[in-house]
């Protein structure tokens, strides 16, 4: 009888065994150990990150409550020596099965708005302010000639690559991975039709865009009536006349806080003064939007050269083809702007 009591024993052992360690896997794959204060959250995983770091970032966060039993689930997975850097949305409730599939499969991209700035490093702050590199990464790239020649632009020219719009990145893009990308959309938006239409105006793709800046410049409100100051500075390069745009003034500077021009300003010694320089300035003096390109594409036909902001500061202006009736307009203006005491 004790050989059958020794095995019945051995043999109830066995099952208890099996079954605790069936509860304990279990509980280690499927018991909930996420624990939000809200529904879900999101989690980003950083290139170069060790599987430990990953660890106690989770648990610094507040993401996994148990990460003992984390780290068993993600060793048994193999996901410990393939942690995948990215952007990851994290549900309250899951369990550490659930969590290392998503770390693991799911990098969820981001949408991140490529926006009409004022100068590069403005826009090097607002991407990267969103996506893993830094600002100085980006500004290292489209500061370097032998970087920008690859795409057939120069560091002062390499700004008109950028076509402002809402694209869709996964968040550890590198620099050089996004203006990849910048080079394509590029490439898709300078289709044949605009390329003929720069052609056709006698302006390159990077002129037409610096001249776009200056229009969107002169004309931010009404986006209506760009194409009727595009067609005003294409008459004066026609004619070979200074384009003297305030705005380029403004950017040569460097203080958008300016809000009236004066003649001490017309002296500043820069490229991008137009008063002092003919044609167009080496850059844009801003990231101009696509419907700012394409009012200079199809610009309006007509014979102004002169320009004026109205004296309600709708934002609209007077436009004339004679320096008499420009004058006139240019004093109701500057009568409007002593009114309100706007002396500089």
């Amino acid at each position: 009888m004790k050989p059958v009591r020794f095995f019945l024993g051995l043999g109830l052992c066995l099952t208890l065994g099996a079954a605790w360690l069936t509860w304990d896997y279990s509980q280690r794959f499927l018991k909930p150990n996420v624990q939000l204060s809200e529904s879900s959250t999101e989690f980003f995983i950083r290139s170069q990150w060790s599987f430990t770091e990953l660890l106690q970032n989770l648990h610094k966060e507040g993401v996994i409550t148990d990460s003992a039993s984390f780290r068993w689930v993600a060793t048994y997975k193999k996901f410990d020596i393939n942690v995948q850097p990215g952007r990851y949305i994290i549900l309250d409730g899951m369990n550490n099965n659930q969590l290392v599939n998503v770390l693991r499969s799911q990098n969820t991209p981001i949408d991140v708005l490529v926006k009409s700035a004022r100068t590069t490093s403005e826009l090097a702050k607002s991407v990267s302010s969103v996506l893993e590199f830094s600002e100085e990464d980006l500004m290292d790239l489209i500061s370097n000639d032998g970087f920008c020649e690859r795409y057939g632009f120069s560091s002062i020219t390499i700004s008109t690559i950028f076509i402002p719009n809402t694209y869709e990145f996964y968040w550890n893009t590198t620099a050089e991975e996004f203006m990849e990308r910048m080079a394509r959309e590029y490439k898709r938006y300078w289709n044949e039709d605009r390329i003929n239409k720069a052609k056709k105006i006698g302006l390159s793709q990077s002129q037409v865009t610096i001249l776009a800046s200056i229009v969107q410049s002169e004309q931010a409100a009404h986006s209506d009536e760009r194409p009727i100051v595009a067609g005003l500075y294409l008459n004066r390069i026609k004619k070979g006349m200074r384009l003297e745009s305030d705005p380029t003034l403004i950017f040569a500077l460097g203080d958008f806080s300016i809000k009236r021009v004066l003649n001490a300003h017309k002296k500043v010694d820069s490229p991008y003064n137009t008063y002092m320089h003919s044609g167009l300035p080496p850059g844009p003096i801003l990231l101009p939007q696509q419907s700012s390109i394409d009012a200079v594409l199809n610009a309006a036909d007509h014979n102004y050269i002169f320009m004026c902001a109205k004296e309600d500061f709708s934002g609209y202006h007077y436009f004339s083809s004679n320096y008499r009736q420009h004058l006139n307009y240019a004093r109701r203006y500057q009568r409007a702007l002593n009114q309100r005491k706007v002396y500089r």
